[in-house]
Formats: C-alpha cells, structure tokens, sequence
C-alpha cells in the first residue's frame, strides 16, 4: 500500500480556504470589514514569507467560532461550500486524487487550515482522512483556541506521524509515499516522503524542486 497526501490550499484548491473563509465571513458581515480584512491580508502575506507566527494567527482565525452557536456556523459554512470552495474545484485535482484512490493507496489531507473549514472540502474530495489544525471545543462549542501541535511547516510531519499511529501505521509502513505541495512550507514534509511532488509552486518551492530533481505539475492551468 502507499501513502498519499495532499496540501489543500492552492494545491488541490485553486485557492486558500483559509484566507476565504475569512473573507466569507466579512462579506456577511460578521466580521468589521475595515479590521479584519486587512489583518487577513496580512497574515496571508506573512504566510507566503514564510514568516507567519502561526499561534498569532489562529488566535485571529479561531475566534469566530468562539462567538458563534455551532448551528449557525454550519449553516454558513453550507453557504460558504457552494459560493466559494465549490469554484476552487477543478477537475485535475479531482482526477488526481480519484487516480491515488483508485490504485488502493491511503489518502489524507494534511493542512494548516482548521478542522471546521477544511472537513467538509476534503469529503468534496472523496478523502476520508484530514489532518489538520484542530480548533478546540468544550461542551459543543468551539473555544477560539487550537488543540495541540498546529499541522503548519515541522508540525505537520508531527500531526502525520500521530494519526499514522493511530492507524497502527507508521511511515516504513508504505512502500511508496507521495506529498503533493504548493508551497515552501511544506518542505519539511515533502522532504520526509519518497515522491515530493511541488504543485503550481510558489517561486521558493519552485527554486528547491528544481534543484532536488522533483517533479512540478499544475492542477490549476499555471
């Protein structure tokens, strides 16, 4: 059997879950568009430096759920799917994780980008297993603050080799293992599987895939 994973934002997704669901959510006006949107921007920036402090973000991204019934959350996210995920869908990526499942290997999405966002996106997908940043609850409701190790640069290979043991699998457990990545990142993670593949890349990632001989592809027309 072989490992397949996959980076969901501007990788399988022509576009940031992350960054959208924000902007989403000042479209509604739930959140002040003169605040939060330039935050927003800001950290998006930070991220694509490589310089974002992940913990400072979250605490940004996670407080909505805090303030919000989880009924009402759901019920934007539903709207969320069709308006602006839905879009971001394109039929290469579908093809590609479609091509992994089909051969029997074992597919996640592994994403910086909290559970709640990211959860409906990857059953979109036909992918059962998410590995992503856990936005803590207690009693039913979201906390506005992270569970554990963010899945975000080194933390992902931590998040990974956690649910892998929780399959009573570990990495020399595959024969084979991919990592599909748009971003710089990821590198810890795409240095950790046998196939790093760099996807429609960032120029950093780009520069190192090309220096390391690694396959560059584009789901999205780039």
């Amino acid at each position: 059997m072989d490992l397949v994973l996959f980076d969901l934002d501007n990788t399988l997704l022509n576009g940031d879950s992350d960054f959208a669901w924000a902007q989403f959510l000042i479209g509604k006006g739930v959140l002040d568009r003169e605040v939060q949107e330039a935050k927003n921007i800001a950290f998006y920036e930070q991220y694509k430096a490589g310089t974002l402090d992940i913990f400072e973000f979250l605490d940004f991204q996670l407080a909505p759920l805090a303030r919000h019934p989880r009924a009402q959350l759901d019920a934007w996210h539903r709207e969320f799917m069709q308006s602006t995920i839905a879009p971001m869908i394109g039929q290469p990526a579908r093809d590609l994780v479609r091509h992994h499942l089909d051969r029997g290997a074992l597919v996640a999405v592994v994403t910086a980008t909290n559970a709640f966002v990211t959860g409906p996106i990857a059953r979109a997908f036909g992918i059962e297993h998410l590995v992503a940043t856990i936005p803590a609850m207690e009693n039913g409701a979201f906390t506005g603050k992270p569970r554990g190790t963010p899945a975000f640069q080194a933390g992902k290979i931590e998040r990974v080799e956690a649910w892998l043991e929780s399959l009573g699998l570990y990495f020399g457990s595959f024969e084979q293992s991919w990592f599909y990545s748009d971003s710089h990142n990821d590198l810890p993670l795409l240095n950790r599987v046998s196939h790093p593949v760099a996807v429609d890349p960032d120029p950093t990632l780009r520069a190192h895939a090309a220096r390391h001989g690694w396959p560059v592809i584009s789901l999205h027309g780039g």
